[in-house]
């Protein structure tokens, strides 16, 4: 059926008014009848006149003006193609399926195709899928940044109901359309992202440089050289900065303060922070070699922050053991070096300050709740108990969390349950613990041998308790415990175990401890250094010599550690089917379904392949409960904490671990090959 197009509006009204006007004078006449017939009678013969003109003229002159509306709608409408035609801007109209039906000029040398270019938007460019065009049910615009030939683009994309324009339009009814066009603009940031880009890396990034081992490096070399060997550290750090168009200041005898841009942050990640091994190159016979640890903080919204930012990134750089570079920003923190070996430090200052501060805040509460890290092993349970003997000592109720008691710390927990020394309270659960916190404010929360939260024994308990204190020895990473009343951290010792016997020394003069605490302590040192092997420090045996003074027994604690047949044999299965990767990575998986702690005997087995000829670092996998465990060993050549950080876990340069979920054991070893690959590539191991 033919549509005839028809007028509305107030064109139509404009022209039917004179028609209008004429039925008003019939009304009038009407009226003017019953006053005076013969003046009504001229007038109805003056209306039927008008009706006669009027509507001859309406007539004779509808097709007049229609003719000349669409002449002007054509000559319009052809303006408004030939300015959209030579709009700057790059525009097309595209059909329902993406297709261009219609571009002007500009577009069509943005794509280098000539007009008429009927494809699809998706053929130009790819990663404008058609899913992410505005549809005809309610997603109306759109925009993406997209990349062609070099630039870069803002695509903006809108949809154009025809039926609406219709509805809408004054000149024309709707003609009943259904079907709906999508409008396409490019607007070409090129300009704009590069200068964003120029502002960007000429912002401010503050960097703080500190020497890890000022001291124990000047006391290796002669008096009259130190002079020297300063000057020579200064010279090499203020010439590696001025070559980054940046400037440097010495703040302290040990401490530097730089002011970078971010375009020279981002060389130092280029060259992995290079400065990092070539102040190790500085020697005038010094015997150990000079290492520094370097934090920088940029993308703040202030100055200032950026300042808080490098702070924070040189404490978690320290706090991991140096010898490495921290860059802190408001989204992420990303770790460069960290190779070599921490080195341990030869004063016990630090220890008898915490060890004073650890007492007045004690004794300044009623209760202490300790607890270490989730699925405690011997470091773990030996540190709680240490601290419980001080808290004893100082007269305060004290409490052990322990959810589950593995096989590997039954034998000491059993050394204090139905002992009639101890409470009967000492050790209890999370929920217990929770109920202990809350019935009173006067609570004292010690954290051992952990540093994140997310895996203590029970992280309810830091919500609760206000007064938080965390003793460890692993290395820092970017989850710790926040709001710490006092935090002692040290990654150079060898054991919680030995940091709280350090303490101990420190809190009560002359303070005894029990057999049982000190086996478990010793056992705690014995575990973490594999019997003496690793980790060990001068510290490390004045700890062990402490504690045999109080009546630890090496014969009594290597009974408690004596494990059974199955678990030696799982133990040796693994290290027989260990494979060897890239020459120098031992893995294997420790298959222990019947073993109370299969857990352990990997660790243990990780420690036995690290005796392989060739070995750098060895990774035993367990699946257990669900996950998979990794233990990773290393003696001194690779840095498996950083190995196991990229998998989610962390721990020591020489001993750490993750935990997997939701893959099987062969996606597992799949991923860790991956991982070592890429960090091969990368330089970082």
């Amino acid at each position: 059926m033919k549509r005839r197009v028809k007028l509305k509006g107030r064109i139509k009204t404009y022209l039917l008014f004179a028609i209008y006007l004429g039925i008003l004078l019939f009304v009038v006449n009407i009226f003017l009848f019953l006053l005076d017939y013969r003046a009504a009678l001229l007038l109805g013969c003056f209306t039927i006149f008008y009706f006669i003109v009027t509507l001859a003229l309406y007539f004779y002159n509808k097709p007049i003006f229609m003719n000349e509306l669409i002449s002007f709608a054509t000559q319009y409408g052809q303006v408004q193609k030939q300015l959209l035609r030579e709009l700057e801007v790059p525009y097309a109209l595209l059909d329902d399926s993406g297709k261009v039906v219609w571009s002007n000029r500009a577009f069509d040398t943005t794509v280098h195709h000539p007009g008429g270019y009927f494809k699809s938007i998706t053929g130009l460019f790819p990663t404008i899928t058609r899913d992410k065009l505005p549809d005809g049910e309610g997603m109306e615009e759109a925009q993406y940044e997209l990349n062609y030939e070099g630039r870069e683009y803002l695509a903006k994309f809108r949809r154009i109901s025809l039926s609406d324009m219709a509805k809408n339009s004054d000149v024309i009814e709707s003609a009943g359309y259904s079907n709906y066009l999508i409008a396409v603009y490019l607007f070409d940031e090129t300009a704009l992202h590069i200068a964003l880009q120029e502002v960007d890396d000429q912002s401010l990034a503050v960097g703080l440089i500190y020497l890890d081992n000022y001291e124990e490096s000047l006391e290796s070399v002669e008096a009259v050289r130190r002079s020297l060997l300063t000057a020579l550290i200064d010279r090499k750090i203020n010439k590696y900065i001025a070559a980054l168009d940046g400037i440097v200041k010495k703040i302290e005898k040990d401490k530097y303060l730089a002011v970078l841009r971010k375009k020279s942050v981002a060389r130092l990640q280029e060259t992995r922070f290079d400065l990092l091994e070539d102040v190790k190159t500085v020697n005038i016979g010094n015997e150990m070699a000079v290492t520094i640890s370097i934090g920088v903080g940029l993308d703040g919204l202030s100055y200032a922050q950026n300042y808080e930012f490098s702070r924070n990134a040189i404490d978690l750089a320290l706090g991991r053991g140096g010898d490495q570079a921290v860059i802190k920003t408001l989204a992420s923190i990303t770790y460069y070096g960290g190779k070599s070996q921490q080195v341990e430090k030869n004063t016990r200052v630090k220890a008898r300050v915490k060890a004073h501060a650890l007492k007045e805040i004690i004794t300044g509460k009623d209760k202490v709740i300790i607890m270490g890290h989730r699925g405690a092993d011997v470091d773990s349970f030996g540190a709680a108990v240490g601290i419980y003997r001080i808290a004893q000592t100082l007269e305060r109720k004290a409490h052990i969390v322990l959810n589950d008691i593995s096989s590997s710390i039954q034998p000491m927990v059993e050394l204090f349950l139905n002992n009639p020394e101890y409470d009967t309270d000492m050790i209890i659960g999370s929920q217990q613990a929770i109920e202990v916190a809350g019935s009173s404010n006067s609570t004292v929360l010690v954290v051992v041998d952990v540093n994140r939260p997310a895996i203590t024994e029970c992280p309810d308990l830091l919500r609760l308790c206000k007064s938080i204190v965390v003793l460890d020895h692993h290395r820092q990473g970017a989850d710790t415990i926040e709001n710490a009343t006092l935090s002692y951290v040290e990654p150079y010792a060898s054991s919680s175990c030995e940091m709280v016997s350090e303490i101990l020394q420190y809190t009560y003069d002359n303070i005894k401890i029990r057999t049982e605490e000190a086996d478990c302590m010793y056992s705690g040192i014995m575990i973490d250094t594999n019997n003496f092997m690793s980790k060990t420090g001068v510290r490390t045996f004045e700890a062990a010599a402490f504690l045999r003074r109080n009546g630890a027994d090496v014969t009594r604690v290597r009974k408690l550690f004596r494990e059974d047949a199955s678990e030696y044999k799982a133990r040796a299965d693994a290290v027989s089917q260990a494979e060897i990767y890239r020459q120098a990575f031992a893995i294997s998986v420790c298959m222990a379904e019947d073993i109370p702690s299969p857990t352990v005997v990997g660790a243990q087995a990780a420690n036995e392949l690290l005796n392989i000829k060739g070995v750098k670092a060895s990774f035993v996998l367990t699946d257990y409960q669900g996950k998979i465990y990794v233990s990773a060993r290393s003696i001194d050549e690779v840095n498996v904490q950083i190995i196991m950080e990229r998998l989610g876990g962390g721990g020591h340069m020489s001993m750490a671990a993750c935990q997997l979920e939701g893959i099987s054991l062969v996606e597992a070893i799949g991923r860790l090959k991956g991982t070592i690959d890429i960090m091969l590539e990368e330089g970082d191991i």
